[in-house]
């Protein structure tokens, strides 16, 4: 069992880096976050019914599993139309530092789903979160709706997370992927037919290097770190997944700087703000660690 959770633990990291990775590819892709979000689902939801016949998964589950999934599924949806959205009114930096934000939504959301205490530590931590979030806005508030929308980003992630945590209980990373991502096609599919002008040739027109990005994306960056990440949380806490994927914007951040280093230089208070909420979040973890393997050994 220990051997298996620090492989799970190694697992965990490159899937953060592979998340880092895909702010990157963001920035890459020419095409707006709502078509970009659906080409990423529809690429994702066909490379793993591939792997579901290859593999011979049971996908039948109960009617009441799959308005759960689905449920999920739009708000994985609407996680990633507002990073995109973020990256698209702002840059890759904000966008990352602002998703930090996630285990401070996390440790409000998992009292709720898993009916616990809300510990007062968590609280002092998500003032000191704000705080940063504060003083990169005061900053860069010409970069506002990309702050707001990355926010919002954090948000629909913690809850997905959390979400997911339950449902590893009932049925197998694979079966949960699936669904989630054939709700969040055919939600984004009603919103484009009803209030983004309907599925025009120009939407199917894409350049190479475009349809390139988005097949990295919805295969590495999505297929497979989606099964993977949701497979890890069978030996890992949903908490400490959303506080080890707080590392993303580190990766993210230096590997934009290195790749788009004009658009992404930031002022000093930016800096400031990003370390303060992320050390902020790596600290609540270290702390709540320490508490569980005391629990342990008393």
């Amino acid at each position: 069992m220990p051997n298996a959770k620090i492989k799970n633990y190694l697992h965990l990291h490159f899937l953060v880096f592979i998340a880092g990775f895909t702010a990157i590819l963001g920035e890459l892709i020419t095409i707006k976050a709502i078509p970009l979000v659906w080409y990423r689902m529809v690429m994702a939801s066909i490379l793993m019914f591939i792997y579901i016949k290859v593999a011979q998964v049971k996908l039948k589950i109960r009617p009441k599993s799959l308005v759960r999934l689905s449920i999920a599924g739009i708000i994985i949806a609407l996680h990633w139309i507002t990073f995109f959205g973020a990256i698209d009114e702002s840059n890759i930096s904000i966008a990352l530092a602002m998703f930090s934000t996630g285990a401070f939504f996390a440790s409000l959301i998992e009292p709720i789903i898993y009916k616990r205490t809300i510990i007062w530590y968590e609280i002092l931590f998500g003032i000191i979160v704000i705080i940063g979030v504060f003083i990169i806005t005061q900053s860069e508030i010409k970069y506002l709706t990309g702050i707001l929308l990355g926010i919002s980003s954090a948000f629909f992630s913690s809850l997905f997370a959390v979400l997911n945590g339950k449902f590893l209980k009932q049925h197998t990373a694979t079966v949960i992927s699936f669904y989630e991502f054939l709700s969040g096609v055919l939600f984004i599919s009603i919103y484009i037919m009803f209030f983004g002008g309907g599925f025009s040739l120009s939407f199917f027109t894409l350049s190479i290097s475009d349809f390139g990005y988005l097949f990295i994306l919805a295969s590495i960056c999505t297929a497979y770190a989606f099964i993977a990440s949701v497979h890890v949380m069978k030996l890992i806490s949903p908490y400490t997944v959303v506080l080890t994927y707080n590392l993303e914007p580190i990766y993210g951040i230096i590997m934009a700087l290195i790749l788009f280093p004009e658009k992404e230089q930031m002022s000093g208070s930016f800096y400031y703000g990003a370390i303060i909420i992320i050390t902020t979040v790596i600290l609540n973890g270290i702390i709540k660690n320490s508490r569980k393997l005391k629990r342990k050994h008393t």
